[in-house]
């Protein structure tokens, strides 16, 4: 009889000593928020026109020191009545983000995409918020693919270097300075 223990990490455990990459939201605040009501009362008025509403998401990063970025959330949306204006709602909603234990490459995608996951579902709420509050149904923002969001700006990044527009796109390997 013998006397061996074995040492087996458990699952998700990273190993060869390296640790995951890990993003951490250190403060998030609301940056700048807008809401026009421009044709009220009128177009609080109930009516059979249905409302077109239009809703544009954009993400932008910016380094604050080594491994701290601020991730900001630009969200904008229109609502139109019967052709005249029924609301224009404009957030810029930001965090703080510490990253931790990664790579160049995978910064990129950790702004881009984690961080705004993170920070949409209390950026849905203020808008909805907003919208309500200007005599309107909440406007609730259908949930938001930040992958595809990245790849789109990865691509318009990568057709733009290659169409000599310079680096005006966000690079894909990380944040903007």
């Amino acid at each position: 009889m013998t006397d061996t223990t074995t040492t087996t990490p458990p699952p998700g455990a990273p190993t060869g000593g390296l640790a995951r990459p890990s993003i951490i939201i250190t403060s998030q605040y609301l940056r700048d928020l807008s809401f026009e009501n421009p044709n009220a009362p009128e177009a609080l008025t109930p009516g059979n026109t249905i409302p077109q509403v239009k809703v544009n998401v954009d993400v932008k990063t910016r380094a604050l020191a080594e491994n701290r970025y601020e991730v900001t959330l630009n969200i904008k949306g229109e609502s139109d009545v019967a052709d005249k204006k029924a609301f224009i709602v404009e957030l810029s909603y930001a965090g703080v983000v510490g990253v931790e234990n990664a790579s160049r490459e995978q910064v990129g995608p950790m702004l881009l995409i984690e961080a705004p996951r993170q920070l949409f579902p209390f950026a849905r709420q203020i808008i909805a918020d907003a919208v309500r509050n200007g005599g309107y149904p909440p406007l609730l923002i259908q949930p938001i693919d930040f992958v595809e969001l990245f790849r789109r700006q990865v691509e318009a990044a990568q057709r733009a270097r290659t169409q000599g527009a310079g680096d005006a796109a966000v690079p894909p390997a990380g944040p903007t300075a």
